[in-house]
C-alpha cells in the first residue's frame, strides 16, 4: 500500500521505528498535559506519523489536526531516554502537510497574512506606527471596550501586541563596532525581524555586551530573515530560499562566528546544513555556515568576564525559552551569565520544561491552548516572586508579559548583564 507522504523528505521508517512509546515524554508534553489526550502526545503523533507512512490513513483530517496542535517545544527530545528525533520527524511531517491539506478559508487567510507580514523588516517598520498610534488611543475606554470584543485569533494578536516605540523601530544599529580593550574575535549579528523593530533595545544591548567582552560586531545592511517562522510551521520553500539569501550574505564575512540572541532563529540557522543537505549547490555552504552559528550566551560564557560587573540586587526568574533549551541545548551558559552578575539570585521556575505556549506563531494560530499554557506559565513564575523575569526569545517575552500580572521588568538576559557591565537602573523593557 502505498503511504500518505509524498517523495520529497517524508519522515524516515528508521527515526519512527525508534520510539518504544515508552511514556518518558508525557510529562513534559503541553497538549498533553492540557488536554489528556493520546494522539496530542509526541509518542501518539509519531504513531499517526506510522500510520501515514504505511499509507493506512491520510493526512487531512484528524492527521492535521493533531499535528497542528503540536507546538514543537521539543521538550519530548529532551526527555526521551531512547534518543528519539522527534524534532526531525516534525521538521518532515509539517511541510507534507502544508502541501498535501487544504485548509478552510480563514485559517488559510490568517495565516498567509501573518507570514506576509512578520518576515519582513519594513512592513513591521510600516505597521509599528499605526501601532504605535493605536496604544495610544487604546487607553480611551470606550477603544478598550471594543478591543475587548475582539473574535478569538483577532483577540491573540491584539492583546500580545508589543510596546511600541517608532524611534526604536526605525533605529538602526552601527554595521562596525570595535571591541573594547583586547580583541577576542569578531562576530556577526543577526538582528532578526520582530526583534529587530520591536525588541531593537535587545540587539543594542548585545552589541554592547559582546564590544564590552572584546568582540568585535558585524551587523550586515543586507541581512533579511533567517526563515524561522515558516520553518517552524512547514512552509519549505520560502524558508528554504531565506536560508540560502542569509548564507550568501554571512559566508563570506571574516568572522569567527554568527551570533543570534532569538532562541527560534538560532535553532533554524543551526539546522541550515541539515535542512540543505540534499541541495548540491548549497550543501557545504549551509555546513559551514551552522557550524560557525552562536547563541549569544554561548560566545559570552565561553570565557572568563572582562568588563567589570556592578552589582544587581534582585531575585532573578530565568525561562528557558523552548527553542533555546531543549532544541539547542543552551541551558548552563545563560544561567552562567547571569550568574557572573554580582547580586543575583537566580531563580529555578516550577514544571520549567513546559512551553509559556508562544512557539512561534502558535499563541496567535491556537489562542485558547496557547492561553492556558501562559497561565499556567506565569502563575509559575509569580510563585518564585522574582524581581526581574528574563529570557531569551520575543515571543516568550511578549506571552509571559501577558499572563503574568506582576509589575516586573521583562527583560533578555543581555539586558541585565548591559546594565550591570554600565552600572545602569536596569530597563523595564
Amino acid at each position: 500500500m502505498p503511504g500518505a507522504f509524498d517523495t520529497h523528505r517524508p519522515p524516515s521508517r528508521e527515526l519512527l521505528d525508534d520510539c518504544v512509546h515508552c511514556g518518558f515524554c508525557l510529562p513534559t508534553c503541553p497538549t498533553y498535559q492540557l488536554w489528556g489526550e493520546e494522539m496530542d502526545s509526541p509518542r501518539g503523533r509519531i504513531y499517526l506519523m506510522s500510520l501515514a507512512e504505511r499509507g493506512e490513513i491520510g493526512l487531512e483530517g484528524p492527521f492535521a489536526t493533531h499535528i497542528d496542535r503540536c507546538l514543537g517545544c521539543m521538550a519530548c527530545v529532551t526527555a526521551c531516554p531512547s534518543g528519539v528525533q522527534y524534532d526531525r520527524l516534525l521538521e518532515a511531517t509539517r511541510p507534507q502537510v502544508e502541501r498535501a491539506v487544504e485548509r478552510d478559508k480563514d485559517d488559510k487567510l490568517f495565516r498567509d497574512a501573518i507570514f506576509a507580514l512578520f518576515p519582513y523588516k519594513r512592513r513591521l517598520r510600516a505597521a509599528a506606527v499605526p501601532g504605535g498610534l493605536y496604544q495610544a488611543l487604546r487607553k480611551i475606554p470606550a477603544i478598550r471596550a471594543l478591543a475587548e470584543r475582539l473574535p478569538g485569533r483577532l483577540a491573540a494578536m491584539e492583546s500580545l501586541l508589543p510596546p511600541v516605540s517608532v524611534r526604536d523601530a526605525f533605529a538602526r544599529l552601527p554595521v562596525h563596532t570595535p571591541a573594547v580593550g583586547t580583541r577576542r574575535g569578531r562576530v556577526a549579528l543577526l538582528t532578526g525581524c520582530v526583534q529587530d523593530v520591536f525588541f531593537h533595545r535587545v540587539n543594542a544591548a548585545t552589541v554592547r555586551v559582546l564590544a564590552a567582552e572584546g568582540w568585535d560586531v558585524l551587523v550586515p545592511r543586507d541581512q533579511q530573515c533567517c526563515g524561522a517562522l515558516e520553518f517552524h510551521s512547514g512552509r519549505e520553500e520560502p524558508a528554504l530560499a531565506r536560508a540560502r539569501r542569509e548564507i550568501g550574505v554571512y559566508s563570506d564575512l571574516d568572522v569567527d562566528y554568527v551570533v543570534t540572541n532569538v532562541a527560534g532563529c538560532g535553532s533554524s540557522m543551526k539546522e541550515y546544513g541539515h535542512l540543505l543537505d540534499d541541495d548540491a549547490e548549497w550543501a557545504e555552504r549551509a555546513k559551514a555556515f551552522s557550524a560557525r552559528v552562536r547563541d549569544v550566551h554561548e560566545v559570552l560564557a565561553e570565557g572568563e568576564p572582562r568588563a567589570t560587573r556592578h552589582p544587581v540586587r534582585a531575585r532573578v526568574a530565568y525561562h528557558d525559552a523552548c527553542h533555546l533549551g531543549h532544541a539547542q541545548k543552551v541551558r548552563a551558559q545563560p544561567r552562567a551569565v547571569l550568574r557572573s552578575i554580582p547580586g543575583v539570585e537566580l531563580l529555578d521556575l516550577p514544571e520549567a520544561e513546559l512551553c509559556c505556549g508562544s512557539a512561534g506563531i502558535y499563541n496567535m494560530v491556537a489562542p485558547e491552548a496557547a492561553g492556558e499554557l501562559g497561565a499556567r506559565k506565569a502563575e509559575n513564575i509569580a510563585a518564585t516572586r522574582p524581581d526581574i523575569v528574563v529570557t531569551a526569545n520575543p515571543g516568550c517575552l511578549l506571552q509571559i508579559g501577558k499572563h503574568l500580572g506582576v509589575d516586573v521588568p521583562l527583560l533578555h538576559p543581555v539586558q541585565l548583564l548591559d546594565a550591570s557591565i554600565r552600572g545602569v537602573p536596569v530597563p523595564r523593557t
